[in-house]
């Protein structure tokens, strides 16, 4: 990454775990003896259905393991299979067997824990069984069955994180939809085990995207920073602007350095904040989304002092996010990123087009889901939202009756029949409630509207589009949180063109005639564009550098928490109500 300085080549990767998650020590694998004899797989496939079935209790050795958790996909796995067992042959362990193990202990390539995979009891069991097997023995039927059992409930666990995550989003955010990514792993796993395919099947699970490639690479040398030490704090104080004097100012470059905006120290500077230090400071705000204009305020100290701990966590947070994403982004997409107000398009893996955007204030923050683009709108009209009708437009209507004519407002009833002027002025609109308003309250195309002169649909449950806007000075802003929820956009003159280039028909001078109608005219685009509304705080630049956003619907933080949550319910042992099966207990998520 770009952002720090190279680390040495060779330096093993550390490992770390969402929420604070120890880091795991990667273990060898033990050498594995010749067995003395080969396995009774036919007992195993006894024990199996036994455990399966609650006919056998938990041996001593595991008893109130944390563990000791079976999915319903583990059950139906050994039930299409007689109960047989999957990873281990009358030879002994397989191959793959192993290579879910060095999968789980480098889980936290992804921003997850082996931990939470029943990493610590398939060790113990492998242990168990490299040491009787060293003794000349071999590991009694029971605990062979259990190995076998364990390695099919860490699969399941481990694949199902990397294809759907962690958390569904619709419980960590109520403004968050997506379509959970779901993939038949009982069928897959079988013919992966058999052909030591593993390795190739985890990975085919894992997002495809590079942007998750991207961030992995970013964990990874986060974590090189804080097996160093990470980076130094900086004094807090009064604002620093270039040109200053002040004693911070080496631990402000010894900061910089350690994070690369700066490259080489600047021994002549002293505590003067002179051009070297000011080039650097300009960098580093640029990577963390602040007004680079050099100026050393509240904001740029903030984002200075955020440790490298904190950083790793904000990375894996947004590992998270990509594995909500579709696996497929579509070849042609435009991708609106409203933690950073951008928006791209993006053609074949390349941006074509981008543009700064306006969105939701926090109390209306702009949602997050994917949907398809399919027709754009010249001339819009601007059917006010319930939340914008109850909180805005209601009381200024209540407290002034003109409003409506002086603002270009009509009121339509639900059944699409505009309301009379009459009608209009017979209403004592300080007893009418928001719920019970009489109808839509819609504003005619012209300057006056906020929609401007073109807006963008794709079906959504939350009523938002893209669109231009009568308020362009406010691209202006470095923090452009304004709408009440919808995304204005910087060039929509230029989006349309681009979404209209495919149509013969649609020349220069017909767009321009287009835009200036004052009557709604509907087009549509001849191939739907896929359209993601997303949250990253975190990615890292087609020139590899790394960037990171202030958290600013606090979204970093729902799922922080949410994130927690599940750990926290992975590690209980849960309590079996009197008749239930051992074992059978659901995966909690």
């Amino acid at each position: 990454m770009k952002w720090i300085r190279p680390v040495a080549a060779g330096l093993q990767r550390g490992g770390g775990c969402l929420g604070g998650c120890l880091l795991l020590l990667a273990l060898a694998a033990a050498p594995q003896p010749a067995p003395a004899a080969e396995l009774p797989i036919e007992q195993m496939t006894g024990q199996i259905a036994d455990l399966l079935a609650g006919r056998q209790a938990m041996p001593p050795e595991l008893r109130g393991e944390e563990g000791a958790r079976v999915s319903q996909e583990v059950d139906e796995l050994y039930r299409s299979r007689d109960y047989r067992p999957l990873w281990q042959a009358r030879s002994g362990l397989r191959i793959s067997a192993f290579a879910l193990v060095e999968k789980l202990r480098s889980a936290a390539d992804h921003g997850l824990c082996g931990e939470d995979y029943l990493l610590v009891p398939i060790e113990r069991l492998m242990a168990m069984r490299s040491e009787t097997m060293r003794s000349g023995k071999q590991l009694s039927v029971q605990m062979l069955a259990l190995l076998d059992l364990y390695l099919s409930q860490a699969f399941f666990s481990y694949g199902t994180d990397l294809v759907e995550g962690r958390i569904d989003p619709a419980l960590a955010h109520s403004d968050w939809r997506v379509r959970r990514r779901k993939l038949d792993l009982v069928k897959l796993l079988p013919p992966a085990v058999d052909g030591d395919s593993l390795n190739a099947l985890l990975a085919e699970l894992a997002p495809p995207h590079q942007g998750y490639r991207q961030l992995m690479a970013a964990l990874a040398d986060l974590r090189v920073l804080s097996a160093r030490g990470g980076w130094p704090q900086v004094p807090v104080g009064e604002k620093l602007k270039p040109g200053a004097i002040d004693p911070r100012l080496p631990a402000i470059r010894a900061r910089l350095l350690a994070t690369g905006e700066m490259p080489a120290p600047a021994p002549f500077e002293g505590n003067a904040y002179g051009p070297a230090t000011l080039e650097a400071m300009k960098r580093f705000q640029r990577r963390h989304g602040l007004d680079p204009d050099g100026v050393i305020g509240k904001r740029t100290y903030q984002a200075m002092n955020v440790t490298v701990e904190q950083r790793i966590q904000q990375v894996e947070i947004n590992l998270e996010r990509w594995r909500w994403m579709p696996r497929e982004l579509g070849r042609r997409h435009i991708s609106v990123n409203t933690a950073d107000f951008t928006l791209k398009v993006v053609e074949d893996g390349a941006v074509v087009m981008e543009m700064p955007v306006i969105v939701g204030r926090p109390f209306r923050r702009t949602p997050g889901f994917t949907s398809q683009m399919s027709y754009l709108e010249f001339a819009p009209t601007w059917t006010v939202p319930a939340t914008v009708l109850r909180e805005d437009k209601l009381p200024a209507i209540q407290k002034d009756p003109g409003f409506l004519a002086k603002n270009h407002f009509r009121v339509f009833r639900h059944g699409g029949k505009e309301m009379a002027a009459s009608e209009l002025a017979a209403i004592n609109w300080r007893k009418i409630e928001a719920e019970r308003f009489p109808g839509e309250l819609r504003m005619d195309p012209g300057p006056w509207n906020p929609l401007g002169k073109v807006k963008f649909m794709f079906p959504n449950a939350f009523n938002v589009y893209l669109h231009d806007t009568n308020e362009r000075s406010l691209f202006d802003r470095h923090n452009r949180t304004y709408s009440s929820g919808c995304i204005r956009i910087g060039d929509p003159v230029g989006l349309a063109r681009y979404l209209l280039s495919d149509q013969p028909k649609w020349t220069e001078e017909r767009l321009q005639e287009a835009l200036a109608r004052t009557s709604p005219l509907q087009v549509s685009i001849n191939n739907p564009v896929p359209t993601h509304l997303q949250y990253w705080t975190v990615w890292v630049d087609a020139d590899g550098t790394i960037q990171f956003r202030s958290d600013l619907y606090y979204r970093d933080l729902d799922m922080e928490v949410a994130l927690g949550e599940v750990r926290e319910r992975a590690g209980q042992v849960v309590a079996r109500p009197e008749g239930q099966k051992p074992l059978r207990v659901s995966r909690l998520k």
